[in-house]
């Protein structure tokens, strides 16, 4: 698979930015580093990159569900390549393959797996969005994690992140579905 390095952050949030308490909610986010091997290059055929974030996902998602608290509720995933990348290359990794795995780590989900993907230098934080696997229009459980690399993504490198947490938001007040009058 090409890995530099993996990371595995958990956050835990016992209250919210008001300091009100809340049952702890745990979000996880499983990342690896490796070569792109399209960097510095204009490439039609991305494909190689789709079974190369199945393996990744094997490989990382089954530990980030494993050390939530509880039953794997949200997930998300998102993807940081280096600057002589296109933004495809980023794409690709986490588009169209990557959710088989999660949804077999997660025990499957209806919901589509909300991603994003950017260019930027080492150091540079994103913010992988997390929603409901099964009831996409879950207001409570829309929700973001920050993570980055101090080392990376270096020019010619793709980090990939996975996310899952085991609830929502903290005291969630924003309904179920969107208003449309």
């Amino acid at each position: 698979m090409n890995i530099r390095k993996t990371m595995v952050v958990k956050e835990i949030i016992e209250a919210d930015g008001v300091s009100k308490a809340c049952s702890p909610i745990t979000r996880m986010v499983a990342m690896a580093i490796r070569q792109n091997p399209f960097a510095g290059c204009v490439v039609e055929d991305l494909s190689p990159l789709y079974d190369v974030s199945v393996q990744l996902g094997e490989h990382l998602m089954g530990d980030a569900v494993t050390l939530l608290s509880g039953a794997a509720v949200s997930y998300g995933k998102a993807a940081i390549v280096g600057i002589t990348s296109d933004l495809e290359h980023g794409g690709s990794i986490i588009r169209p393959k990557l959710g088989k795995p999660m949804l077999a780590a997660v025990g499957g989900g209806k919901a589509l797996i909300a991603s994003n993907a950017k260019a930027a230098t080492m150091g540079t934080p994103i913010d992988p969005s997390l929603g409901h696997k099964d009831e996409p229009w879950s207001f409570n459980h829309f929700d973001t994690i920050t993570v980055m690399i101090a080392d990376a993504p270096r020019p010619d490198k793709i980090i990939l992140c996975m996310a899952v947490a085991d609830s929502g938001r903290c005291h969630p007040r924003l309904g179920s579905a969107p208003i449309l009058d």
